[in-house]
């Protein structure tokens, strides 16, 4: 990671140029003090007193020097963006996450640990937003521990927003709405989730925004944008005003018209860790739901691709 010192920033010190760029931790700070390559004017090791002068290249080592312990494995992968701070898959159908019990070998940690090992780049998986196995769309990781930390601090103060497409059972879905319900982890699973009242011990707050585009063939097409980010909390909200997600079989019942939840993280909004431009990035409709859709709201077909 590196700038450029521009006029206005003339005579500042090195510290206090990193705390107006970044949101930088003490243990972040002290551990790029005592890299040796941590922080470097010019291409000279300095310390954070160093006064700066315009033109001056400012460079941070805040690449992995290795990788962590998980299998690269070369698995089919498509990436919407990458630089050296990020990278934004799309994340199919069927394919979890980050490894977890009876899944080692086939996760998008995995697919990105080859990626990286055939470029000879350490890797770590940090991922800043995670998907359900069965939920296709936009993943947002981060490359490094410093990119990690400014895109954990965007996304707590709600400067991150994530969009969905979901088909719904039922076409009398209210037009929109603001579905604010509390969930919690149900005291027979470890998994399954629940609406519950909101002072219940372990009630976290939950609100999904949404509006319908359309509707047909018995169903209703959203677009959800989660304001919080609970477990299964798009699934459950909309099982709790009676329209689950179609073939989503834990919350709601089987659809013969496609075998898996019909939900897609359509559209991720974000400001760049390191310059602070706002990124957009839309993922495509994966083949199943496309189908659905065709076959549910075929006057969509030419807006949604």
């Amino acid at each position: 990671m590196q700038w450029i010192v521009t006029p206005e920033e003339d005579a500042l010190c090195v510290r206090e140029f990193l705390r107006r760029k970044l949101p930088l931790s003490s243990k972040m700070l002290k551990y790029l003090k005592y890299r040796e390559d941590g922080i470097l004017v010019n291409g000279e090791r300095v310390t954070v007193r160093r006064l700066l002068r315009a033109g001056d290249r400012l460079s941070l080592a805040i690449a992995d020097s290795v990788s962590a312990p998980i299998a690269p494995v070369a698995l089919p992968l498509d990436i919407l963006y990458e630089d050296s701070e990020l990278v934004v898959p799309a994340k199919p159908a069927g394919m979890p996450t980050h490894p977890s019990h009876n899944h080692h070998t086939d996760t998008v940690a995995n697919a990105l640990a080859a990626r990286y090992a055939a470029q000879g780049i350490p890797f770590v998986f940090r991922p800043i937003n995670r998907l359900d196995r069965d939920t296709s769309g936009l993943l947002l990781i981060a490359r490094n521990k410093l990119a990690a930390g400014v895109l954990t601090r965007s996304m707590q103060n709600g400067d991150i927003r994530k969009s969905y497409l979901a088909v719904l059972e039922g076409e009398d879905c209210p037009d929109s709405g603001l579905i604010d319900r509390p969930l919690h982890r149900t005291a027979e699973s470890i998994i399954v989730r629940e609406v519950c009242a909101p002072d219940a011990p372990d009630a976290a707050p939950s609100r999904t925004a949404y509006r319908v585009l359309a509707r047909g063939g018995g169903c209703s097409l959203a677009e959800a944008v989660p304001l919080t980010g609970r477990t299964h909390q798009l699934r459950v909200h909309f099982a709790s005003i009676g329209h689950p997600i179609a073939g989503d079989t834990l919350y709601g019942i089987p659809n013969g018209r496609i075998g898996r939840q019909a939900l897609h993280a359509r559209s991720l909004r974000f400001p760049h860790p390191s310059t602070g431009e706002t990124m957009t990035l839309t993922a495509p409709l994966p083949p199943d739901l496309k189908e659905l859709i065709d076959r549910c709201f075929p006057h969509l077909r030419k807006e949604l691709v």
